[in-house]
Formats: C-alpha cells, structure tokens, sequence
C-alpha cells in the first residue's frame, strides 16, 4: 500500500524550521518540497564568486594577508531590511522558475576547489548570502577543500540547526558570526528572525573549537545604545576575551535608504565600550583610520598586524607570538 504524502515536511537547516507542503518554497526562496524531500533549488549554481582579501569578510586573525575565493548562491533565511546583497539575497520563494530567470554560472565542487587552487587562495569563503540555505553545495566543496589542503570560511548570520554546525564544525578553519542587535525586536522586526539562536550558536562555535569572529553593524538609532553595545560586548567577553569584535559603519541601503550612515564617532564609542568590556581585539570597521584595524598585543600592546583597508602592510607575528612580550596571539595563523 502506498504510504500517504505528509501534509508538511520540515527542513532542518535553520531555525526557522519552514513546515512545507509538496512543491512549496520555504522562506529562503531556494529549498522546495518534493515529495517527502526538501531539494535544494540552487546546487551548484553561483550567483557570485569572487577573490577577495581574507580580511575583508571580515577575518583578521585568520591567515592575514591571504586570498579566499569567495562563492554565494541565491537566497537567504533573513528579511534584513538594510541588507547589501539584497540582489541575490532577497529572492522570493512563490515564484516559480525564479532561478532560470537570474543570471547564475555552473560550478561543481570540484571545478570551485581547482579555481581556488589556481588562483592562488588558502582558503574558500561561503559568503555574501547565507550559505547556510545552499548548504549541500557549501558542504561537498567544503569537503573537497579540506582534502586539498584549503581552509573553509562561513560568514554567517547564525541561524543554523545544530544537525548543520555538527556536520560543518570539522570542516571549518573560522567563522564570522554577524550579531546584528541585542534586541529580539530589531531580530524580528529588521531581519524577520529571532535572537537566540543566534546567541546559541556563537557559544556552540566556541564549544566545538571553531575560530568564530563577529561582525556588529552599527544603525543609527536602532542598534547602537550604549546599553546595546555594552551587552553585546559584555556576552563576548564573557565566552572569550579574544573574540574579534568588528564594529562597522552602516550605509543606507535596500529598504532603509532613509536612515544616516554611522558617525565615526559612534564607531569610536562601541570600540571603547568593546575594550572596557574586556575584549582584547576591538576593531573599528570600514570608516576608521589605519590604526582602528590594527592588531595590538592585549599584552605589552606592540603594533603586530597593521593594515591599509584589507591588506596588511606590517605583520611582525612570530608563528602567532608576540615578538616583544612572547605571548601567544590568539588566531589562526597556520
């Protein structure tokens, strides 16, 4: 006898858990139903690559000054009304054939590996969208990439299932966790999400061993109060002290072309708030002057990694040590 199709399947890569009948689109917009199964409506198909500075995504303890190939399908689990990608981000699930109407380019696993490779990269980032929606895709290259030697970058809004970051973990040399608010209201309200899973996955990056940095953006009246920020630092600091904290400046964008870019005064506050909280690496973003993302030693405060924008231009790290003092530099160096 045949088994009756269930009225709802669950997929089970983020916590938004989308319950989907057969043929629907989860909120994504590239996972469907097919029979009892969620496909992936995106395997294989990039809406972008990229070289890119590994301290562009941003990561600055993590193999500085080194090339990362950069790869994004379409699609995303947020709704965030200032994302910068919204063009491949914000594709919507109720429309049929979405992806054949959108410029995409063919790669295998093993053909992203080889560019990678030939380019020159120690490493492949899964960026620019969530990657978490195309994560099939994003594991078997990961995979892959481990096997030939290259390190596996996730930039992340962090809302992944522990089923997803169990199966990750192994495969990741870092990854950036963007902590976008304190508040569970702006989560649901900017990004159509919710908080604690969030919070819930930056702890379990650190438990598993996996270098996670985090990336704050600054909004001009929505997420940047003191009281905000001092949270926000305080839970960091409190997990680990050498967690990057990266706070950058905000440009109106997508839905919120309305709203003042961030001051560098503001910039300036959160990075003092950071370092009062106990962080030992604050870095101030995208509009703040070379020494704003210089790496200092936490503990005789020797200038160790200045940058000129994404590039280092001065490392004078011994194998992760400070050359003054002797300390190990926390990071991933190697």
């Amino acid at each position: 006898m045949t088994q009756p199709t269930q009225a709802t399947v669950s997929c089970t890569l983020c916590h938004h858990r989308c319950g989907l009948a057969v043929g629907q689109i989860g909120l994504c917009g590239v996972r469907q139903r097919s029979g009892d199964r969620i496909v992936s409506l995106v395997y294989g198909k990039l809406a972008a690559e990229n070289i890119d500075p590994i301290e562009k995504k941003p990561l600055f303890h993590v193999l500085p000054g080194s090339l990362t190939y950069s790869i994004a399908t379409h699609g995303c689990n947020f709704r965030c009304a200032h994302c910068q990608n919204s063009s491949i981000s914000q594709v919507t699930g109720n429309e049929r054939g979405l992806h054949s109407k959108r410029q995409t380019i063919e790669r295998s696993p093993e053909e992203v590996v080889a560019r990678a490779q030939a380019a020159g990269c120690r490493s492949i980032s899964y960026t620019y969208v969530e990657p978490t929606v195309f994560f099939e895709y994003a594991y078997d290259c990961a995979v892959l990439a481990t096997k030939s030697g290259l390190g596996n970058i996730f930039v992340s809004n962090g809302y992944m299932t522990d089923t997803v970051l169990d199966q990750l973990a192994p495969l990741l040399t870092a990854i950036n966790i963007d902590l976008k608010s304190w508040s569970d209201s702006f989560y649901q309200k900017v990004c159509g999400a919710n908080l604690a899973p969030v919070i819930k996955n930056i702890r379990k990056c650190i438990e598993l061993g996996v270098w996670v940095e985090v990336t704050t953006l600054l909004i001009p009246g929505m997420n940047d109060s003191a009281e905000e920020l001092k949270e926000i630092a305080g839970f960091l600091a409190k997990l680990d002290q050498n967690i990057p904290w990266h706070v950058s400046a905000f440009f109106p964008s997508y839905k919120l072309k309305d709203v003042q870019p961030t001051s560098l005064a503001s910039i300036n506050k959160a990075v003092k708030i950071g370092r009062d909280c106990g962080l030992n690496y604050v870095y101030a973003g995208n509009i703040s002057g070379p020494d704003g993302v210089a790496t200092h030693c936490p503990s005789c405060d020797t200038k160790l990694l200045d940058r000129n924008h994404f590039t280092p231009n001065k490392n004078v790290l011994q194998d992760g040590t400070c050359p003054s003092c002797n300390i190990a530099i926390a990071g991933v160096w190697k």
